[in-house]
């Protein structure tokens, strides 16, 4: 769909108001849009890291760039830090992302570097600013995305392999009862980026198996779905029907024989499934 080869692309999403698709380039410290009938991209460039972002019922961005939350506006370019998490940990940085059914951003963080330890956290950002930790001991957190009736959240940590479901209330933006929703090792692939669809199921990027797994509400694993690249990171369902599955990958640098073997590693993948995502939420 998109030949971009970025360093670390991730965080897609889609905007049924313009017909665009986003997503950022982690390391490339950019956010794009793709126009979904043009293919035209718009970029635009940030002082640091982006791990990830969502769309504001006033139309802004709301962004995690490195160790702060921002609001940033595509058109003047100028945007207003509401937010700073962990700003004093030089190991962590702000990871995976989403705007929840309650109109909060819900962020990860993760340990930066290799080997990695359990020392980051959940966190939901309120509307206000303010910000709650909702859950400790994470190595990478990753794969937020809530069921079709808003009553449950997923929520994974690619570090242990481990995805985990929670009750989830709307009205408060709280969550309780966490369960583990699944274990995956490297040979499923192990918990990066996920999206559900309208029957409840959980697609999530097996970013060490190249491949798309998809799991039904009680956990099974109802299919697999091979890319073209060994590293994919979050699909993302996309397009004016919601029936387009998209996919982002990353590039494995200092693994020049897997670069070799697929060149388009970095890019951005689609394809026809027979399910549909659901709207995307902002943040407000």
């Amino acid at each position: 769909m998109l030949d971009g080869r970025y360093e670390l692309a991730e965080g897609l999403l889609w905007d049924e108001l313009t017909k665009h698709l986003f997503f950022c380039d982690i390391l490339g410290k950019q956010i794009h849009a793709m126009h979904w009938d043009t293919k035209e991209v718009t970029t635009w460039d940030f002082p640091k890291v982006v791990g990830s972002f969502g769309l504001c019922k006033d139309g802004r961005l709301i962004v995690a760039m490195k160790d702060e939350i921002i609001l940033f506006n595509t058109v003047t370019k100028i945007y207003e830090v509401i937010a700073k998490i962990e700003p004093d940990n030089p190991r962590t940085r702000l990871n995976d992302g989403k705007v929840g059914p309650d109109g909060a951003f819900w962020v990860g963080t993760m340990d930066d570097i290799s080997p990695r330890t359990p020392i980051a956290s959940l966190y939901r950002v309120a509307p206000d600013g303010n910000v709650t930790q909702i859950a400790t001991e994470i190595r990478t957190s990753n794969g937020l995305a809530w069921s079709p009736d808003t009553k449950t959240m997923y929520h994974s940590d690619t570090g242990s392999g481990e995805v985990f479901a929670y009750d989830f209330d709307r009205d408060f933006g709280a969550v309780t009862n966490q369960r583990k929703f699944a274990q995956l090792d490297n040979t499923v692939g192990r918990p990066d980026g996920a999206t559900t669809d309208t029957d409840g199921n959980y697609w999530s990027a097996g970013v060490s198996a190249g491949n798309v797994n998809c799991f039904a509400p009680d956990g099974q694993l109802l299919q697999s779905i091979a890319m073209p690249v060994p590293r994919p990171t979050i699909p993302c369902f996309a397009g004016p029907n919601l029936s387009t599955l998209v996919v982002a990958s990353l590039r494995p640098h200092g693994d020049d024989k897997l670069l070799k073997e697929f060149p388009k590693s970095g890019g951005i993948f689609a394809m026809d499934v027979e399910h549909k995502g659901l709207p995307t939420y902002r943040f407000g």
